[in-house]
This record gives C-alpha cells, structure tokens and sequence, in this order.
C-alpha cells in the first residue's frame, strides 16, 4: 500500500505523479489545490510529512480546533480514494470519501475512514470536517 518513492505520498494525482509534481506545490505554498480532493490528497501528504502550518492553513476557521498537529507516531502508509461527489474547479462545495491508512504507535495497523466536506473560502477550497452524507 505504500507509494514508491518517486510517487507522491498521496498515490499522485493522476496516480503515480511525483511528489514534486502532485502535493510539493500546495505543501510549499507555490499553488492552492484547484480541487477539493487534490486538497484532501494535500492534506494527506502533509500528515505523511509532519508538516502542521499546512494542517492548519487548509482548515476552515469556523471549524479548526486550537491544534492542528499531525498525530505524533503514526506512520502513514496509504490512501484510497472511495467516492467523490461535487468538488472541482467550477464547484463552491465538495465531499470527499477516503480511506487513510496507518501504523499506529505500538505497531498495529489502522484505517482512518472519513466522508469529508470542503468548501470554497476566498476562491480557495478549504476542509471543513465530516460531511453528513456522499
């Protein structure tokens, strides 16, 4: 389940793409990610990379709590996008369905499944918590 190492943490957006060319612009503040699951897949890469400034610049303010650090420990080992509904470059509003896949502390594999809304804040897609429904 793991990415190669030329391939974005992510998988690539398209499948594959690099790490340069797939999350590295929006983890680098070089370009916002025109749509909400190549912001979710932004966000995934930067729990893979510990990187919190882009945790907590990608969350809605109405709903980011006070700690936006990755949760320290995991090692991160995969992403599977289910379902996408709404969310491109021509939309206000998208949800995103994933399955993040980890290694938890003490050894254990795990799954973080969430159904996640985005919204458009400033022309800029941002994440705003579990959707009620796909």
């Amino acid at each position: 389940m793991t990415a190669s190492p030329t391939s974005c943490p992510c998988g690539g957006y398209p499948t594959g793409t690099s790490y340069a060319d797939c999350c590295e612009p929006a983890l680098t503040m070089q370009e916002w990610p025109p749509t909400a699951q190549q912001l979710m897949r932004s966000r995934y890469t930067a729990h893979v990379r510990g990187d919190a400034d882009h945790l907590f610049r990608t969350w809605h303010p109405s709903t980011r709590p006070a700690d936006t650090d990755p949760e320290p420990g995991n090692e991160w080992t995969g992403l599977t996008v289910e379902a996408i509904t709404a969310g491109s470059v021509q939309d206000d509003d998208g949800v995103v369905e994933y399955t993040a896949y980890y290694v938890s502390q003490d050894g254990e594999p795990n799954e973080l499944h969430e159904v996640a809304r985005f919204v458009r804040r400033a022309r800029r897609w941002m994440y705003v918590g579990p959707a009620d429904v796909v």
